[in-house]
């Protein structure tokens, strides 16, 4: 009975030792599931350097700016998702790598730093990194290390592929527009979060220009968002959560009312398959690739409603901002006015606003400026006309009748006019009389434009040319009768 008594004191000391080293794990599990790795100590010149964010068995929901390091400059970001299995259990990883290149050789500094990752701060202490002559990169274990199964008899590693739950598509904010309305079209690939395959893009860049030809329509004007890094974002499609990875954005704006049509195209993507039986030796993944395939999409575009000015007025959400350096104005003195439209759409197709002749101002051409805004799937800006006008008549004057411009709403389906309220004193004299009237028939090339170019008949001359003849035989005989009387002399 005082052995039983041991026994039982014994099994419990180790079933409560077991729990207590569980729960230990469990929250070093859980304080572990952010890292933040930093490079290697050592590099050479022509090798990068990097920082990785890694999330453990939860979703990367955001991050904070990677640090800049003097000595390091950055070439961009790129993520990784990983999976594992051990045991029927499966492990998922998500990853987003900052490369950095260097700019010198030597000692650089990595200074600590904290780093927000899903809204936890994160502090990472810095490090020394020693940059050297540029290295052959090679990896002299590779023959040891080639066939790892083998090397413990084992056989060949049994890989196999786990389902994703991923696709790409082509989007669009709309499925119709009117001519000249802008639409942005997104190329995304979209990664469930239920998704447990390891999957990596492969040659982006080389992959888009190709998919660009394929499905980038030639009669609309483009304004394109430039990605350069891409990032993950969370969003919701038909009530499931997905990361939306974004490698080309831009909004489009059709030229005529045919449809634009976007066909199916391929995105090939690294998927990796992992090890059956994994082992701490040799590799647990072995790299595939899969071609996702899109779907054919059409934006069909409308013709605007009939209006004078239909074919050349500009189509979006637009407002006016004015400014005049002051409303009392003198006859003969020049002055400024800025007309500047700014809102949603176009911005490069807005023209200046069409002025009326008159004979109380004199306008000069404006100069022009915009800024353009890509940014939240939107394109807006400002596009500024900057007017000198100088007044001629005295009197109480409304801009509006001199400032007009016209354009479609597509929002409220209707044509606008964006007027200037603004209204003018001018004092002084008439100076309307003092302009060169266009009747002066100025210099001999300003005359070319009023001279009837009729043919006429010259008058007869040949009585001049007779004379004139006559005088120089006269001459002639003068010269000779001289020279021989002087002769004779």
């Amino acid at each position: 009975m005082p052995e039983l008594n041991q026994r039982m004191r014994s099994l419990f000391s180790f079933n409560l030792f077991s729990v207590l080293v569980c729960i230990g794990l469990g929250f070093s599990a859980q304080a572990q599931n952010v890292q933040i790795t930093l490079g290697p100590d050592e590099i050479g010149e022509n090798q990068g350097w990097t920082i990785t964010v890694t999330v453990h068995n939860e979703r990367l929901k955001s991050y904070d700016n990677f640090p800049d390091i003097e000595g390091f400059r950055k070439r961009g970001t790129s993520n990784q998702s990983m999976t594992s299995m051990m045991n029927g259990q499966v492990s998922s990883s998500q990853s987003v790598i900052m490369n950095y290149a260097s700019v010198r050789q030597g000692l650089i500094n990595v200074p600590s730093f904290t780093m927000k990752v899903n809204d936890k701060p994160i502090t990472v202490n810095g490090k020394k990194v020693k940059v050297g002559p540029p290295v052959q990169q090679r990896d002299p274990f590779k023959s040891f290390f080639d066939k790892p199964d083998d090397f413990f008899g084992r056989g060949e590693t049994e890989y196999v592929d786990i389902k994703d739950d991923a696709f790409v598509a082509l989007t669009t904010s709309k499925d119709e527009v009117y001519v000249g309305e802008g639409f942005t079209t997104t190329i995304s690939f979209f990664v469930s979060d239920d998704n447990q395959a390891q999957l990596t893009f492969y040659k982006v860049a080389n992959q888009l220009a190709e998919i660009l030809k394929k499905v980038k329509p030639a009669d609309c004007w483009e304004e394109d968002f430039q990605i350069e890094n891409i990032e993950g974002e969370s969003v919701m499609l038909n009530g499931k959560r997905y990361n939306q990875y974004k490698i080309y954005q831009s909004t489009l704006y059709p030229l005529n009312a045919e449809p634009v049509v976007f066909p199916a195209f391929d995105l090939q993507m690294i998927k990796y398959k992992v090890a059956k039986n994994p082992s701490a030796f040799g590799p647990n993944r072995k790299e595939d690739f899969k071609t996702f395939t899109s779907k054919p999409k059409t934006v069909r575009v409308k013709e605007l409603p009939p209006h004078p000015l239909r074919d050349v007025v500009a189509v979006g959400d637009y407002h006016l901002d004015e400014h005049m350096r002051t409303t009392n104005l003198e006859t003969g003195i020049s002055t400024g006015y800025e007309f500047n439209v700014y809102g949603e759409g176009n911005i490069s197709a807005i023209e200046k606003p069409i002025m009326k002749s008159n004979n109380n101002f004199e306008f000069y051409e404006p100069n022009v400026r915009q800024n353009i805004n890509r940014e939240q799937n939107r394109v807006t800006g400002t596009k500024s006309f900057g007017y000198f006008l100088i007044p001629k008549e005295p009197g109480q004057f409304n801009m509006g009748d001199y400032f007009q411009w016209v354009f479609f709403n597509p929002k409220q389906k209707r044509y606008d006019t964006l007027r200037s309220q603004l209204s003018v004193n001018v004092k002084g004299e008439s100076r309307k009389n003092e302009v060169i009237q266009s009747s002066d028939m100025g210099n001999f090339y300003d005359q070319i434009t009023t001279t009837d170019n009729q043919l006429q008949m010259m008058s007869d001359t040949r009585w001049q040319r007779w004379a004139f003849n006559g005088f120089i035989i006269v001459i002639l005989g003068l010269s000779v009768f001289f020279l021989f009387r002087k002769s004779h002399a």
